[in-house]
């Protein structure tokens, strides 16, 4: 490859066809995979990336292709962010591991710092890091429990929490999450959510549904932690209804409960707030965060009350990875660009371009059943005409041709038929606007 093609901000942004896909170059490679990764680490596009920028991702065989999904809404400043390749460059020159438990370094101190000041609350905080949206999420449970001495965990329909053995059992969907991995872990509690399309129930009435439940069948005497998603992720990108969160935690501070907001996904500028709490004015006792903090390097943080914090003795939080230096560098410089570049904004012209897209095209469609979302994490939930019948196999086939035509494309949803747009924050107009026509002539050819 050329070397402008080299380095994310150099990439050309547009796409571009020179194979089918996957073209030849990468089914070699993708063969190989099969040879030597375990057949469980799946695939969703079946290329092999070689250079990524902006919103863009080159294949080995040369394809430009539209990126739609951010790794899952982790690279919202872009892939290879000028400020991040500088910051982890210089680390990487100064020293790439001590261990923080061990030998401790200032920019995991800065980084919890800055944590401490820009999530929601103005009440003191502390922030202890860690390595991915999982461990975050049962980091925050351990704190709760410890500090509350008591077990219960209450967990919602739809939601995603991680993919180790208690965020399993926190994790709503069974396939491919948690289908044969049993058995999860105890004092987990599922309730009702707040799902405005398929409940049709105020923010209050879906929160009185859900407290009526916690309190007859679990008892606040008995619950550590509520934790939710503020809008959840895989489960669909369900937003709840205006009231839910506030009810939701209006309720765990009158009754000794922790409530934990899960930003693991909605953070950082995602949704057009630097969190999404902000939207209800909602404050969290414990926030976890992960994805979009640290540009693509794997990063993740508890942050929360101080007295709720400070609560876990001297060693009863850690890892050998936790906080790598790396890492935090990469996230100081992350989160500079998301202030400097005024992100968040950013984020917000991005969703009310994909909801007006969509709304139009809704107008002659009626299997898009809902848009929701918030800035640049947003999607269409496709159902069936004439019903809410999910369209799980229309959704497929959707991601899978708008793959083909060059669009890295995401799906989710417990009944496998919402489309989610995750770009970058990074992504142009005019290269957005390609790929959702795509999207649209997919739906328009099934």
């Amino acid at each position: 490859m050329a070397d402008a093609l080299i380095g994310g901000p150099s990439l050309p942004q547009e796409r571009k066809l020179v194979t089918s896909i996957p073209g030849p170059k990468s089914q070699e490679i993708i063969a190989r995979k099969s040879a030597a990764v375990a057949a469980g680490v799946g695939a969703a596009l079946p290329v092999s990336i070689v250079a990524a920028g902006g919103g863009v991702m080159v294949d080995a065989d040369g394809n430009s292709l539209i990126d739609l999904g951010s790794g899952i809404a982790v690279t919202g400043v872009g892939n290879s962010a000028p400020r991040v390749v500088e910051a982890v460059t210089a680390q990487v020159q100064q020293f790439t591991h001590t261990c923080f438990t061990v030998t401790p370094y200032e920019g995991y101190i800065q980084v919890a710092e800055k944590l401490n000041e820009l999530t929601p609350g103005d009440h003191e905080k502390r922030s202890a890091l860690f390595n991915s949206g999982a461990e975050a999420v049962e980091n925050a449970i351990k704190i709760a429990r410890h500090y509350t001495k008591k077990n219960g965990v209450v967990v919602f329909d739809h939601a995603y929490h991680g993919r180790t053995n208690l965020t399993m059992g926190m994790t709503a969907k069974n396939m491919p999450y948690k289908d044969g991995f049993g058995p999860f872990a105890p004092e987990v509690y599922r309730v009702p959510t707040s799902y405005p399309f398929r409940d049709g129930l105020t923010g209050a009435e879906a929160a009185e549904v859900a407290l009526t439940q916690i309190e007859k069948q679990v008892g606040a005497a008995n619950l550590a932690a509520i934790i939710i998603e503020p809008i959840q992720g895989e489960g669909g990108f369900i937003a709840p209804a205006e009231g839910f969160l506030p009810a939701l935690q209006e309720w765990a501070t009158a009754n000794g409960v922790v409530f934990i907001l899960d930003e693991v996904q909605t953070g950082f500028a995602r949704t057009g707030d630097l969190f999404a709490a902000n939207h209800e004015g909602v404050v969290p006792d414990l926030v976890t965060t992960a994805k979009g903090i640290a540009g693509g390097l794997p990063l993740s943080a508890v942050t929360g009350r101080a007295e709720i914090m400070d609560s876990a003795h001297a060693g009863g939080l850690g890892g050998t990875y936790t906080g790598s230096p790396i890492s935090c560098a990469a996230a100081l410089a992350t989160i500079e660009t998301y202030e400097q570049e005024n992100l968040s904004e950013r984020a917000r012209e991005i969703g009310a371009i994909i909801e007006e897209f969509f709304t139009e095209l809704q107008k002659n469609d009626d299997r898009i059943g809902d848009i929701r979302g918030r800035g640049a994490m947003q999607a269409i939930e496709l159902v069936e005409s004439g019903s809410k019948k999910p369209a799980a196999a229309l959704t497929g086939a959707i991601a899978k041709q708008a793959g083909e035509q060059g669009v890295i494309l995401l799906t989710c949803g417990t009944y496998g038929n919402v489309i989610r747009f995750l770009p970058p924050l990074a992504i142009s107009d005019e290269l957005l606007r390609e790929g959702l026509q795509i999207v649209a002539d997919a739906l328009a050819a099934n």
